[in-house]
């Protein structure tokens, strides 16, 4: 008897569905009208659980589910899975880390070389006939170079760090922070985030900072200041998001390249009107060659964990 497996998103992957549905009887709670109801159905045999990092699983839901032996979060999101409780009944939690790494760091220099060059808005210009209208050079503003500016890394960790190499690679001089100081890390650590700011052309965050919430406020955008430029592909809660949108309105910083935010989907009309903002709809890691990884890996910890093995990525045992 295959065991039962409760997903609570979709994997956009056909092959590893197809091997969730070979090796479980899977039960799709995302599809279900009334979900109260299918987990009362169903909790009971419920050994294994695939979740995403936004959604996470509660300490409700996970007490409704007598037979758990692990989650397996797609995604290195764990701020939304109550980890203490996990811990309490010995149930493994794992994430799909070092997966995301590259596409990360690469949507976070390009995010960055789209708003610094004013990629976006020229696209529309294009798009809605005005090339046409206004062909002289000054109907687009001049841009600004990316190669050679100083960018401030908040987060040295796996992404971070790939992040570093990219932005070294068009001759940036580096500076980052983060909890502690790096011995293996080549870059200048600035123990406080304003002087980071401060010392920057461009702030990118890419903290995992799951307790962290709005360190980016409007003193450390003063001090980024008009010239300057913000990246978020980390966590939305990490902008105070209010304190963005004055500074963009009022142009204290020169633009801002998002991938995430503070209630998503829901995007502040100001940061969607503005041509100084590049937009993303949390998509860092959305190309088949990541999500075929973290699938493998969801694939491999639920495997792990059904077996009474300690799973690789847990987090909790």
């Amino acid at each position: 008897m295959k065991p039962h497996v409760l997903q609570l998103n979709p994997i956009l992957i056909p092959a590893i569905n197809e091997r969730l549905e070979a090796l479980y009887t899977v039960h799709h709670l995302y599809a279900q009208a009334d979900k109260e109801a299918y987990v009362r159905e169903h909790g009971a045999s419920i050994e294994g659980v695939i979740t995403g990092g936004h959604t996470g699983i509660t300490k409700a839901l996970m007490a409704q589910l007598p037979a758990l032996k692990v989650v397996a979060v797609n995604g290195v999101g764990t701020d939304a899975v109550d980890l203490d409780y996990a811990r309490s009944r010995g149930l493994a939690v794992t994430a799909t880390f070092g997966a995301l790494t590259e596409d990360v760091a690469d949507l976070a220099i390009g995010l960055l070389i789209a708003s610094c060059r004013g990629i976006g808005a020229g696209d529309r210009f294009v798009r809605a006939g005005n090339w046409v209208r206004f062909p002289q050079p000054s109907s687009i503003p001049l841009s600004r170079r990316f190669s050679g500016m100083r960018v401030g890394i908040v987060g040295m960790g796996r992404v971070g760090r790939a992040i570093a190499v990219r932005a070294a690679a068009f001759g940036c001089a580096i500076s980052y922070t983060d909890l502690r100081a790096m011995d293996d890390v080549p870059h200048r650590f600035v123990a406080d985030l304003v002087a980071l700011a401060r010392d920057s052309d461009a702030l990118v965050l890419a903290a995992a900072a799951d307790k962290a919430e709005g360190i980016v406020d409007a003193r450390v955008l003063d001090a980024l200041g008009p010239q300057g430029f913000l990246v978020n592909i980390a966590r939305g809660r990490l902008v105070n998001e209010p304190d963005l949108v004055a500074a963009i309105e009022a142009g204290r910083i020169a633009g801002a390249g998002l991938d995430v935010f503070v209630d998503e989907p829901h995007v502040p009309e100001t940061l969607r009107n503005s041509d100084r903002v590049t937009l993303q709809a949390h998509r860092a890691s959305a190309t088949v060659e990541t999500r075929t990884a973290m699938g493998e890996m969801v694939l491999a910890s639920l495997a792990q964990g059904l077996a009474g093995q300690r799973p690789e990525m847990s987090l909790t045992t």
